[in-house]
């Protein structure tokens, strides 16, 4: 349908609708793990380039040298690996495939042994 074909009030009110509504926005990429960001930071620590870093954890050479601006040099994230309080991915998935077989809680603690 032509806007000429359409009567004036009618373009004025689609002109309306579109000026109140957000852009949409595209979520882009998700960031990778922090694992992933944990090896590139122990990689700069000893002494390699942003360069050389990123591309051996797997991200590109522009996300490495955005990662080292954006914190100034200095690792955001904590370079010891998380304690034994926290659950890995493989327990987490573990659980889920419990959960999905009704079992219980307790007996998915003894499974895991946790």
């Amino acid at each position: 349908m032509k806007t000429s074909d359409v009567p004036e009030g009618r373009r004025r009110q689609w002109r309306a609708d579109r000026a109140l509504r957000p852009a949409m926005r595209s979520p882009g990429r998700p960031d990778p793990s922090r694992v992933v960001q944990r090896q590139f930071w122990r990689l700069i620590a000893t002494g390699v380039t942003t360069v050389e870093a990123s591309l051996a954890v797997g991200v590109s050479w522009p996300v490495g040298a955005r990662w080292f601006r954006h914190a100034g040099g200095m690792p955001p994230i904590s370079l010891a690996e998380p304690t034994g309080r926290y659950l890995a991915f493989e327990e987490r998935e573990e659980i889920a495939i419990l959960r999905a077989m009704d079992k219980g809680v307790r007996e998915i603690a003894r499974a895991l042994a946790r």
